[in-house]
């Protein structure tokens, strides 16, 4: 009484998860969801019935299908499955598992390498987010090993370049969702920004810690998780998004000075437990705010004052390095966002979910 699925299980940047090709789902959102839920587990705190691995982080699913427009090679649709809840939200991007989706669609063939470097245009469906992603393709495969390495991977691989295009607005409608560079709430100034990813930006020092702890520790700060919710929700109506309590947007991200070599520390809360990284947009936007004078970001950071500026988002488990090509006819303008991710892929086979 089970039904397979054919998927791909991959690594992207310091997420993983099954990859799909979008005609081997329904194509009913409700049935669709409930397969994914099948699929990984969920709800259930060790997701033991399913693949995933009892984290946000590694409770992610990657659905593809062909460009459907000129000129977009790949069209890619997120879903952050709930570990706990019965919930799957399309709402976010994730940079993360978006460095996966050339590899995958190389591996099932539904696109060609270009030479031994190829790179191609994608649609992240959930925001209408372009990216031109560049991946190593020796011999006309894909490559997986190589030199490069981010926090929160073991080991090295094959680069995977990733430009992103337009990403100012792209959930909320506008880069200041809210018009304002700084809000209120419960007596907390923050930076609502979207770049990408809808973020709350908050000094940590102002909610009475020090942006240092870490993940486990901020976890078990009761009353620190009630508050930063309390904004969240403000925040969530204030950026367009109407009523958060069941989505994962906005991540609400705290900021201190950098002690570790970067610009700027954080940390994030997706969207009510502190992650031990910070994800690859909501890095993005983070650097964002940073370079932006008087944010709630720009008054703990330390950037660099030319017009490429390389700014490394400190986290938990190291750092994240985001480069940001500013206009120079409007200095505080962000033209274009570049960052280096790495992908694997894990397993190729078939899912089982019950036909019920």
């Amino acid at each position: 009484m089970q039904r397979s699925i054919p998927c791909l299980f991959m690594r992207g940047g310091t997420s993983r998860g099954p990859f799909f090709l979008e005609s081997d789902l329904p194509s009913g959102v409700a049935q669709r969801d409930a397969i994914l839920l099948s699929v990984m587990g969920s709800p259930d705190v060790r997701q033991i019935d399913g693949m995933g691995g009892a984290d946000p982080l590694t409770s992610k699913v990657g659905i593809v299908r062909p460009g459907q427009t000129a000129g977009v090679d790949l069209e890619f649709l997120f879903a952050q499955v709930s570990v706990k809840e019965a919930l799957v939200d399309t709402t976010p991007n994730c940079g993360n598992m978006l460095a996966a989706v050339v590899p995958f669609g190389l591996e099932t063939g539904l696109v060609k390498a270009t030479g031994d470097v190829t790179t191609l245009r994608v649609l992240t469906r959930n925001t209408g987010t372009l990216s031109d992603i560049q991946v190593r393709t020796p011999g006309g495969s894909i490559e997986y090993s190589g030199e490069a390495r981010i926090d929160g991977v073991p080991g090295s691989a094959a680069p995977v370049n990733i430009s992103f295009l337009e990403t100012a607005g792209s959930v909320c409608g506008a880069l200041l969702p809210t018009g304002r560079l700084v809000d209120r709430f419960n007596g907390v100034d923050v930076t609502c920004i979207d770049n990408g990813m809808p973020v709350v930006l908050m000094a940590a020092d102002a909610l009475d810690v020090t942006g240092y702890e870490t993940r486990d520790e901020l976890n078990a700060n009761t009353a620190l998780k009630l508050r930063i919710e309390s904004i969240r929700l403000q925040a969530g109506l204030a950026m367009n998004l109407g009523d958060v309590t069941k989505k994962v947007v906005p991540k609400m991200c705290l900021v201190a000075r950098p002690r570790a070599g970067g610009q700027i520390c954080t940390r994030t809360f997706i969207p009510r437990d502190c992650h031990s990284a910070v994800g690859v947009l909501g890095a993005v936007t983070v650097a964002t705010a940073a370079v932006l004078p008087g944010s709630v970001a720009n008054r703990y950071a330390e950037v660099p004052a030319s017009l490429t500026k390389t700014v490394s988002v400190e986290h938990p488990s190291g750092e994240f390095s985001v480069i940001l090509t500013m206009n120079a006819a409007q200095p505080t303008q962000v033209l274009q966002a570049a960052l280096l991710r790495t992908a694997r892929l894990i397993m190729r086979g078939e899912v089982f979910v019950s036909n019920q």
